[in-house]
């Protein structure tokens, strides 16, 4: 990924939503707002870049709570580093969606 990449609105959101701990996919939605048909698609584009990394939970989990599997997102370090050049671009970000940091203040 280039350095300093130019995000959209939506997939900075999104890397704000993940590193606040909203960190699949459905809760995500809850959070931003958005509709799955961009949810998914921006979270795919994400992870090609290799901004987030996903990982299926254990099967006996979901099965114990009567629930399909969750696939759970986390940033990687060029998430971290993009989210943050986001937050200068968004300055809004991080009032749409603190972190539990920004919460307790």
């Amino acid at each position: 990924m280039a350095a300093d990449p130019k995000l959209s609105h939506t997939a900075a959101m999104i890397l704000q939503a993940i590193h606040a701990g909203y960190v699949y996919g459905f809760s995500i939605m809850e959070m931003t707002g958005l509709p799955s048909g961009t949810v998914y698609p921006a979270m795919r584009r994400l992870e090609r870049d290799e901004l987030i990394r996903s990982q299926w939970e254990n099967q006996a989990i979901a099965d114990a709570e009567q629930r399909p599997p969750r696939k759970y997102y986390k940033l990687t370090a060029s998430g971290r580093s993009t989210l943050e050049a986001s937050r200068k671009r968004y300055p809004l970000l991080e009032r749409l969606i603190p972190t539990e940091e920004a919460k307790s203040v």
